[in-house]
């Protein structure tokens, strides 16, 4: 693989196989649940006409009423002054490889403004999860003429910028959704070479100025789509097309629909919680060069001043900086556990240590066996995880082994190895917390708790031991970004799996007849941060429980039970009479299924899919310890 085809060819992902088209056919023939097909098939690296092969083939298994659970339903408006119906199947399929069903609502040509403020447009009667705004630069009220004022140019921006504002206010007021905002891809002309940077009203300056602004009011709750960084990558002469433009009004080069849908289908999957969290490393010849067991500790090649070492070493710089940013680091290797951690301990040029690691696994187990352990260790799904290996035969083995596991393709050249795991968005972010940072560090600790609780006499003792406070309060703005990414992402101990955007929990915080809380829990080893949400909605005398969710990590501790208690003396206090709480099943939350029943809930209905209905009088009493001081808002212990 040529590193110029990297990006464009989506050089991580395996070729399409030969017979792509008659698999796409036998998927139609085929019975039952298709998601789980369409998303391997999508798992390929496609180009446009497979892309659409895929979307046509996508609409025919939802005409037939074939389900495609598991994937995530998501609906997506497009509103854009260029020509959009191209984008619709290379979405739809692209989406599908990062999990997730998109059905798609297209504006009309150049109706921007429009299908925004009016409020029976389209894009608003379809009540979209989200609106593309695919404007580009000449989408707004920028012209690059280099008046060579800076006041001008301010003013420029300023109206471009308030220009998107009214479209993004228009489409939340008017049909409840979230936009996802472009950034703009310059053109590649200059009028004064080099000098277009010192003269105000350029393109260079208004496209920098105007990403830098928008970049900044993301954080009212919408969502930034970098095409100006993905432009950029790729050439921005080669992104612009002028032929393309004047012929169709594409606004860029069509070689690059598939790298702009995989780029969209990684927002809407992370929009869902899809975004992987686990980075699993093989160790010889991935992250240094040579086999430990064969070339000892002084025999292994890591470090500076040589090109393999330096490669190598660029893959442990970007695991740890992915480590800095919260996603989990874990190692699978073939090899005996004491060799495997010699280079950790004594190699003097490796970046990466024993303690930046959340598991461990060198043995001589197969590497779907252990990548399967290593899940199971961290309490996450095997689609949280990312594998990297250098071996061919590895990799083709946990695909085959282990589908829900993604396995970026590596070049020869380990040179690209960090590039192309980095080009991969596997670990793409819709939002960027304090406590995302300190993730890995949560896990890490947790195999300390678990040290902790073979050491101890029995389960009281070890959960008494770690000192744990669990502090409820309200929704509130510090934690809503948080709460949001909490509830899209959390699918194994999680009722409902209702999803909510951000704007949606705000509009909780406010609405009366909604009870909300965030949890966090603490202990001597960590702080574990946000670790619970809960929604109850009244009606009457009644709370319904619209969402019960929890972090995996802190599974064993009773933290369910303290909510239960929390819950029921909130419950009395505000007049309630009775918790109805429901569990809807699905692929992936099967764990809380008797949920209510263990917390002393009574069974009401049982439906055909699956799904039960259970309630509890407010005036009962739980009679299980709760080995935690219990607070309030910033400490405020409960009498």
């Amino acid at each position: 693989m040529a590193e110029s085809d990297l990006y464009t060819d989506l050089g991580w992902l395996v070729p399409a196989p030969a017979d792509f088209k008659q698999r796409c056919e036998a998927l139609l023939k085929a019975e039952g649940e298709a998601g789980a097909a369409v998303r391997a098939l999508a798992g390929y690296a496609l180009n446009e006409n497979q892309l659409v092969r895929l979307a046509r083939t996508l609409d025919k298994l939802q005409r037939d009423g074939r389900s495609l659970a598991p994937l995530a339903p998501f609906k997506l408006a497009i509103i854009s002054n260029s020509t959009t119906n191209f984008l619709v199947p290379v979405i739809r399929a692209s989406a599908a490889r990062f999990g997730v069903a998109v059905d798609c609502v297209v504006a009309e040509y150049n109706q921007v403004m429009q299908s925004a403020l009016d409020p029976n447009s389209p894009v608003n009667t379809s009540r979209c999860d989200a609106v593309l705004l695919a404007l580009d630069h000449r989408g707004l009220p920028l012209d690059g003429a280099a008046s060579g004022s800076v006041e001008e140019e301010n003013a420029q921006v300023d109206g471009a910028i308030g220009y998107l504002a009214s479209i993004r206010s228009g489409v939340r007021s008017n049909g409840g959704a979230l936009s996802i905002v472009q950034t703009i891809a310059r053109p590649p002309e200059s009028l004064f070479g080099s000098f277009d940077r010192i003269v105000a009203g350029t393109w260079t300056r208004l496209a920098d100025s105007f990403n830098r602004r928008l970049a900044a009011s993301v954080e009212q709750g919408d969502v930034l789509l970098d095409t100006a960084g993905i432009a950029e990558t790729v050439g921005l002469a080669n992104w612009h097309d002028p032929t393309q433009w004047n012929l169709a009004k594409l606004p860029f080069a069509s070689r690059f629909l598939p790298l702009y849908g995989d780029h969209v289908g990684r927002l809407l999957g992370a929009l869902r919680g899809k975004s992987r969290r686990v980075l699993i490393l093989d160790l010889d010849n991935t992250v240094w060069s040579g086999v430990i067991g064969d070339d000892g500790v002084n025999g292994i090649v890591v470090g500076q001043g040589d090109p393999t070492g330096e490669a190598h070493l660029a893959v442990q710089s970007t695991a740890l900086a992915l480590r800095n940013r919260g996603i989990v680091l874990a190692v699978s290797s073939k090899n005996d556990d004491e060799v495997a951690r010699l280079p950790f301990r004594e190699h003097p040029d490796m970046l990466l240590r024993e303690e930046h690691l959340a598991v461990f696994q060198a043995n001589w187990n197969d590497k779907a066996t252990n990548i399967a352990a290593i899940a199971n260790e961290l309490s996450l799904g095997l689609d949280s995880m990312v594998f990297l290996d250098d071996n061919p035969f590895e990799r083709e083995f946990v695909r085959q082994s282990l589908p829900a596991v993604a396995v970026p393709e590596l070049p020869h050249d380990p040179a690209l190895y960090y590039r192309t795991l980095l080009a991969s968005g596997y670990f793409e972010a819709v939002a960027f917390s304090a406590e995302d940072r300190k993730r890995a560090e949560f896990y890490q600790n947790n195999a300390k708790r678990l040290q902790l609780q073979s050491q101890a006499g029995d389960i009281e003792e070890y959960l008494r031991s770690l000192d744990m406070e669990i502090v409820f309060q309200p929704f509130d703005a510090v934690g809503r970004s948080r709460i949001s990414q909490l509830i899209n992402k959390s699918n194994q101990y999680n009722l409902t799996t209702h999803r909510y955007t951000e704007a949606e929990v705000a509009a909780a915080e406010q609405d009366p007849g909604v009870f909300t809380l965030q949890v966090r829990l603490r202990d001597r080893l960590d702080d574990n941060g946000m670790i619970s949400v809960i929604i109850c909605r009244r009606a009457g005398t009644d709370w319904n429980i619209d969402t019960w969710l929890m972090s995996c990590r802190v599974l064993g501790r009773r933290v369910e039970n303290a909510v239960l208690r929390e819950l029921l003396q909130r419950a009395r206090e505000l007049g309630v009479r009775r918790l109805v709480g429901r569990y809807i099943p699905t692929e992936r939350n099967g764990m809380v299924r008797d949920h209510y029943e263990k917390l002393g809930f009574s069974l009401l209905e049982s439906e055909p899919g699956g799904a039960t209905t259970w309630t509890m009088e407010s005036d009962f009493n739980p009679t299980v310890a709760i080995p935690m001081k219990v607070s309030r808002g910033e400490g405020v212990a409960l009498a």
